[in-house]
């Protein structure tokens, strides 16, 4: 039977499995999460100098194991992620082309590396900036600052994991026009709508200054831009893969009726001897 019309019942099943697969491979990564969340914590810890002054403090007897869980679940979801990402791809790829197929699950690598550069980009360039700015208004408000370890990685979490998700818009945006469901001339008629809901992006997840919006927009703009170039080159290929599916099937079609021709001769030919 065609993938394509599989009943619904299959399709549950089917995405039921896959499931189990995500959660079999999530709770490896979760066990191997274990073993590294107390070094990765203790790096966090001593990495931002403006917390060598400070002590991270604990206000509930629960806030380490606290902590220590979300690191491990944080590292078991980066570790699994290309699992699900696959998983993913699976579950549609009978609804695709063959070259759609080929092409959508050369994605998956990128995606995640992207990701990965997003966390990385957010926590050296971003969080420092933000942890600066709230020290320095500390100062200036003369708060003495008692940081608690569960606030703190909760709001490192907060404003890295975004941008991880952020890093992920050329990719989609590849992904999109690939499938011919996005245009990038629109995206490039849009862009000043675009660019206003990036900036909306960057102030929320930026101090509230001037400069660290500004410093948190460029990088989106950059990402949109990048996405429209590469949306470009993915709508080509869709489009040269269309014209090619239309010309095949018009061969294809002109082969049945060149056949149907010949059968029907067949035919008449075989009439005409049994008549004599």
């Amino acid at each position: 039977m065609d993938p394509k019309e599989l009943p619904i019942i299959e399709h549950i099943e089917e995405l039921r499995k896959r499931l189990i697969i995500c959660a079999v491979f999530f709770v490896i990564a979760l066990i191997a999460g274990f073993y590294v969340a107390e070094p990765i914590i203790k790096f966090i810890q001593h990495d931002n100098e403006e917390l060598e002054a400070l002590t991270l403090n604990a206000f509930k007897v629960s806030d380490p194991l606290t902590v220590y869980l979300e690191v491990s679940f944080f590292v078991a979801l980066i570790l699994t992620s290309p699992v699900i990402l696959y998983q993913l791809w699976a579950f549609i790829a009978p609804g695709l082309y063959e070259s759609e197929r080929k092409a959508t699950l050369k994605y998956i690598p990128y995606s995640f590396v992207l990701f990965l550069v997003g966390l990385l980009f957010s926590y050296f360039i971003l969080f420092p900036n933000v942890m600066n700015f709230m020290m320095n208004l500390s100062e200036r408000l003369d708060i003495q600052q008692t940081i608690g370890i569960n606030e703190y990685f909760s709001f490192l979490f907060k404003l890295v994991i975004p941008f991880g998700f952020l890093f992920q818009l050329p990719v989609i945006t590849l992904f999109l026009s690939r499938l011919g469901v996005l245009n990038p001339n629109l995206m490039s008629k849009f862009r000043k709508y675009s660019y206003f809901v990036l900036f909306v992006i960057a102030v929320l997840i930026s101090p509230p200054d001037l400069i660290s919006y500004i410093l948190m927009s460029i990088p989106l703009f950059v990402l949109y831009e990048i996405s429209i170039a590469i949306a470009k080159i993915g709508y080509k290929k869709y489009l040269k893969a269309e014209e090619q599916r239309m010309q095949e099937e018009k061969e294809a079609e002109q082969r049945q009726q060149v056949e149907a021709a010949l059968a029907e001769q067949r035919r008449l030919i075989e009439q005409m001897k049994e008549q004599n």
